[in-house]
């Protein structure tokens, strides 16, 4: 059996709202939190009346690279103050509040799980921020945004917990004005998975599909829009996740604390087995940076 068949296995068994009720229930319990965020900021001696953008944003970019991601994708995007941006899979809104900080425009954050949309908004507001950046949640399946309502959507390393991305694209190309750029990183895979790594990803870090640059490139053409570059991070990416494990790992008491020895466990083991995957060249990562046709 091979690995589209292992998914096609899991699909039998799990509804496509199941699986996301599965990733909602990951991001529940992530060691990343608001709570964790704040912690941070209280232990430099910030006051939650001291917290800015400028304080904020050393703590709470839970992706790859931090603000020097963000930086990267804002140029890729040449992101103005006039744009109106999506970003997908927003999470603790660190990359929306960085974004509408430094350039002015106006940024929406759709999530799925209520209490990262919960945790953002709090964020946010602490941060000033609230008049340009905004968080809404729900589907990415199924968007609740009239169509063609943004100049811009955004995303960094979230697509891979996203059962059916034909969709995901779909619903991407559908909000975005004719013109409009379509810019995100995410985790692909580089060699064919093994029926064994498959389901360890799900079961460990909830990925339901991990597509490559191949298959986003197809599903980009299908739905009217056209790929104009693609930034292989592999490299740079088998780094930092090597470091993110160990700071996920420096955090052992606080997450044992909040949600117990067993789920750190849990954690670290499905974490060492994706860090493993990138080691070998299994799996990498690409920004791709997509335009609707007029």
């Amino acid at each position: 059996m091979n690995n589209r068949a292992v998914l096609n296995a899991m699909n039998s068994t799990m509804t496509q709202d199941s699986r996301l009720e599965a990733v909602e229930h990951f991001y529940d319990f992530h060691p990343i939190s608001a709570q964790q965020i704040l912690a941070a900021v209280a232990s430099r001696g910030v006051t939650l009346a001291g917290i800015t953008e400028e304080v904020l944003q050393h703590h709470d970019q839970d992706h790859y690279g931090g603000t020097a991601a963000v930086d990267r994708l804002m140029a890729e995007a040449d992101v103005q103050a006039h744009d109106v941006v999506l970003d997908v899979c927003s999470g603790m809104g660190g990359p929306a509040r960085y974004l509408a900080w430094k350039t002015g425009c106006r940024v929406t954050g759709l999530d799925l799980t209520q209490s990262r949309v919960q945790g953002a908004t709090e964020l946010t507001q602490l941060a000033g921020l609230a008049d340009r950046v905004r968080f809404v949640e729900g589907n990415a399946l199924a968007m609740p945004f009239e169509s063609a309502s943004f100049t811009l959507a955004m995303g960094q390393e979230a697509f891979a917990h996203i059962p059916n991305k034909q969709q995901l694209v779909r619903e991407c190309a559908r909000v975005l004005r004719p013109g409009g750029r379509w810019v995100f990183s995410d985790i692909l895979k580089r060699q064919q998975l093994s029926d064994e790594d498959a389901r360890q990803l799900f079961d460990g870090m909830r990925f339901s599909e991990i597509a490559s640059v191949e298959d986003y490139t197809a599903w980009v053409q299908a739905n009217g829009m056209r790929v104009v570059r693609v930034v292989d991070l592999s490299e740079e990416w088998t780094r930092i996740l090597r470091e993110r494990h160990a700071m996920y790992r420096s955090l052992e008491a606080q997450t044992v604390q909040r949600l117990g020895r067993e789920h750190f466990e849990r954690y670290d083991h499905a974490y060492e087995h994706f860090v493993g995957l990138y080691q070998l060249g299994i799996l990498g990562g690409a920004l791709v940076h997509a335009v609707r046709d007029q």
